[in-house]
This record gives structure tokens, C-alpha cells and sequence, in this order.
């Protein structure tokens, strides 16, 4: 199971368009901005990590995560897509390197595999890279940690980082885990939506609002998490799974459910912006990308 070298940037690219042009609860939107933030900055920076992410085969994992950030700071002040980039880029390494064969059925089973390889194979300079990475997005609600802050030179690899960070942040325990979520909820989750291009398949925006709703009912979001405490999260979690219940994007009432939803998590700081799981359901829809799903 290979994947085509050409498409591993424009799936990339195409992965955060899709995730920013859905009406995600909590989230930016086309129409939907944060004082700090419009619509238009994601779509920068979007286009801006596409170097970056087709050269992610032949470069260390940490510079490609800083190159990708670097661009995108060049296009917009705020940090939009630093989450996105810590997930897309070692799915995008992974994708690039695949070995031919290895007994998988799927490029997503492949993409997994290896991209597990790609994150043990992490080294400090990587670390030290990502640490630049996060200094220059200056992403909010972060705080300071007493091992391996990122205000100072990292002791260890990036992998062992992500380790120490995996309780307190989603993308982190992504790393930890094997990306657990992003194969285990988030893409089955956007493949049931899809109905695999089916009479039953629901449009990429809504099939996006699902699959970003299933994640978060599956877990609290940690910036939530970070922001107001655990069980404001939790709250957060409950309410996406009530959104489901009553139907999701398929029906009506959820619809209706979802704006309710929406209108509960904005206020002028943006503290219930469920970003975490917004970077997830990039990850997510980048998997299902690479495996076909676009045509599928």
C-alpha cells in the first residue's frame, strides 16, 4: 500500500480547508470569527504548509514541524493551525514513507504502522525544533510545566515530549497512543458519514461536523480542559454527545441541537473553543484522504 508522492501536500492542505469551512460548534467558520482570528487566516495557512509537508520524506520530523509554522506565521499573526501541523506532519512523513508490501490491507492500516515508526524514531534536535515550533505560534492557554518546558532547551526526543505532555494535551497523547483517535474514532466516524460516496452520504460539511462531534463526545477537549478545568470539559463532551443523539447532521432536531450547541460554546475570549479536537478532526479527514476518501 503506497501512497502517491504528489498528493501527500495537496491532501494536507485539502485536509485543513475542509476542517475550517465546516461550521464545527465553537469553531471559526466562514461566517463565524474570534476576535482574534477570522476564516480567512485559516485558509492561509492552509495554503502556507504545503512546502513544507511535501518535503516531510526527506527531512527530520522537528523541521518539519518549524518549517510549517514559520510559513504560516508569514501569512497570518495568529496561531491558527499549530495543532494541525503537529498532527499532519508525521501522518505525512509516515505517508511518504511507506515500505511497499508489510501484509496491510489498507494505505490507512500502512499509514498507522509506520507512522508509530516515524514518532520512535524522534530525536532531541526534533524536540528542540518543535519547542521553536510552539515559541513561535504562541499558542494560548499553554502555561509552564515543571519537566521539559518548552521556554527551555528539551532533554529528550520529541517522542519522550509528547509523553510527558500526553495527560494535559490531546495532540500529545496522539503521539503517545499511536494516534489512537485519529484511527479509532475520527476516521471510522468520517467514513460512516461519508457512506462511502453513497445515496446516504452525507456532504463534506456536515460529514465533518460529525466526525468532530464523535471525537469530542469521545473525549473531554484538553484546551477546554486547560482553559476552565476538567469539568467544564466534561460538560463540553456531554453536550456533543446530546447533539448526536438527537440526530446529528441527519436530522432536524440535531441540526437544531448543533446551533444551540454552537451558541453555547462562543463568548468574547473564546475559553470553550474546543480547538483541540478541531486539530483532531483535521487529522482525521487527512487519513481518510489519503486512503482514497475523497472519491470514495
Amino acid at each position: 500500500m503506497i501512497v502517491a508522492a504528489e498528493e501527500v501536500a495537496p491532501a494536507a492542505q485539502l485536509a485543513c480547508l475542509l476542517e475550517a469551512s465546516a461550521r464545527k460548534p465553537g469553531n471559526v467558520s466562514p461566517t463565524r470569527h474570534f476576535h482574534d482570528t477570522r476564516y480567512e487566516d485559516f485558509l492561509a495557512s492552509a495554503a502556507a504548509i504545503g512546502a513544507a509537508m511535501a518535503g516531510a520524506g526527506a527531512r527530520p520530523l522537528g523541521e518539519t514541524i518549524r518549517r510549517a509554522v514559520e510559513a504560516t506565521r508569514r501569512w497570518t499573526t495568529s496561531n491558527t493551525n499549530l495543532g494541525m501541523v503537529l498532527l499532519l506532519a508525521p501522518l505525512a512523513r509516515a505517508a511518504l514513507t511507506i515500505a511497499p508490501g508489510g501484509g496491510v490491507r489498507t494505505i490507512a492500516e500502512a499509514l498507522r504502522r509506520r507512522v508509530r515508526e516515524v514518532i520512535a524514531e524522534t530525536t532531541v534536535e526534533d524536540a528542540a525544533e518543535l519547542y521553536a515550533a510552539i515559541r513561535l505560534a504562541r499558542p494560548g492557554g499553554l502555561g509552564k510545566v515543571d519537566a521539559e518546558d518548552v521556554s527551555t532547551r528539551p532533554t529528550v526526543t520529541l517522542a519522550e515530549a509528547m509523553r510527558l505532555a500526553a495527560g494535559r494535551d490531546g495532540v500529545a497523547r496522539e503521539y503517545a497512543t499511536g494516534f489512537a483517535a485519529t484511527f479509532e474514532v475520527g476516521a471510522p466516524a468520517l467514513r460512516r458519514a461519508r457512506g462511502g460516496g453513497g445515496a446516504d452520504a452525507l456532504p463534506w460539511d456536515d460529514a465533518v461536523v460529525e466526525t468532530y462531534l464523535a471525537l469530542l463526545a469521545a473525549a473531554p477537549d484538553t484546551l477546554v480542559a486547560r482553559k476552565l478545568g476538567a469539568e467544564p470539559a466534561a460538560e463540553v463532551s456531554r453536550r456533543a454527545r446530546a447533539v448526536l443523539d438527537a440526530g446529528g447532521m441527519r436530522s432536524g432536531s440535531g441540526r437544531l441541537a448543533a446551533a444551540d450547541f454552537d451558541r453555547e460554546l462562543r463568548d468574547e475570549r473564546n475559553t470553550r473553543n474546543p480547538g483541540t479536537t478541531a486539530d483532531l478532526t483535521a487529522a482525521a479527514i487527512y487519513v481518510v484522504l489519503l486512503d482514497g476518501g475523497w472519491r470514495g
